[in-house]
């Protein structure tokens, strides 16, 4: 890796631990970059997840004051991101290139659907007997099993769907919601982050770089995140979540 080209994914981390912290997708920036540098796709995509982990956990930090009251219902659905996070993790290491890839473009649709029209959707529920809660049910558990093992495979929008089954399940605020995305993508990144370093080849430099520069974009992003108006954390999520369709479709 020569300087500049360390500059590059160090500059990479900062912005995609930014963009995780504000609603996730932070790895369709950091992905790319390792290819470029040469990187083989499993070696990127591993150390891409080892690497985002610090940044992670900064941007679950800067949303703590968000969390708080949410200990319980975080400690139920952090067991679905845990169980979904190993399962995703051992996917990419056994199963063939392109696999899992194949149904990531339709979950980034649903996603995109539950933010812009979670609202009407819930109505519709709520007129057939279906309700938003503020407790645990036993289908967000699932849903979030489901984003836990694409998020321990590649990760790319785990954000954008964990916020649309989020938005759909729960009562609760956006920022809310956003910070409890935090805490479970942190926990998603961080298992499937030690399967890697037990059992795969890593770039460490590379990770480092990523490393650094993602605690800074997470401690950012919080600060953007914290700040914005739920239309425009909806319409930011909606953006980068359309960004990410159109570069896994390309």
């Amino acid at each position: 890796m020569t300087f500049w080209e360390g500059v590059l994914v160090a500059v990479a981390g900062v912005w995609a631990g930014t963009i995780n912290a504000v609603v996730g997708s932070g790895t369709l920036v950091t992905f790319p970059v390792l290819l470029g540098i040469g990187l083989s796709p499993v070696t990127a995509n591993v150390t891409n997840t080892v690497g985002l982990v610090p940044g992670s956990v900064s941007g679950t930090y800067g949303y703590r004051r968000e969390l708080t009251g949410q200990g319980r219902r975080a400690a139920i659905l952090s067991t679905a991101s845990f169980a979904g996070a190993i399962a995703g993790a051992v996917l990419l290491l056994e199963l063939p290139p392109g696999a899992f890839h194949a149904i990531v473009p339709v979950l980034i649709v649903v996603a995109l659907v539950f933010v812009l029209f979670g609202g009407r959707i819930t109505d519709w529920l709520a007129a057939r007997g279906r309700h938003r809660t503020d407790r645990v049910t036993v289908g967000l558990w699932i849903a979030l099993l489901g984003t836990g093992v694409y998020g321990g495979y590649f990760g790319a929008a785990q954000g954008v769907l964990m916020m649309g089954f989020l938005g759909l399940f729960l009562t609760d605020s956006l920022q809310r919601q956003n910070a409890l995305k935090n805490l479970l993508s942190a926990i998603t990144n961080l298992v499937a982050a030690v399967v890697f370093v037990l059992t795969s080849h890593i770039d460490w430099t590379a990770a480092l770089l990523i490393a650094l520069g993602s605690i800074v974009g997470g401690l950012v992003g919080a600060r953007i995140g914290r700040r914005m108006s739920p239309a425009v954390l909806r319409a930011t999520i909606v953006g980068i979540g359309l960004a990410a369709l159109v570069k896994l479709l390309a």
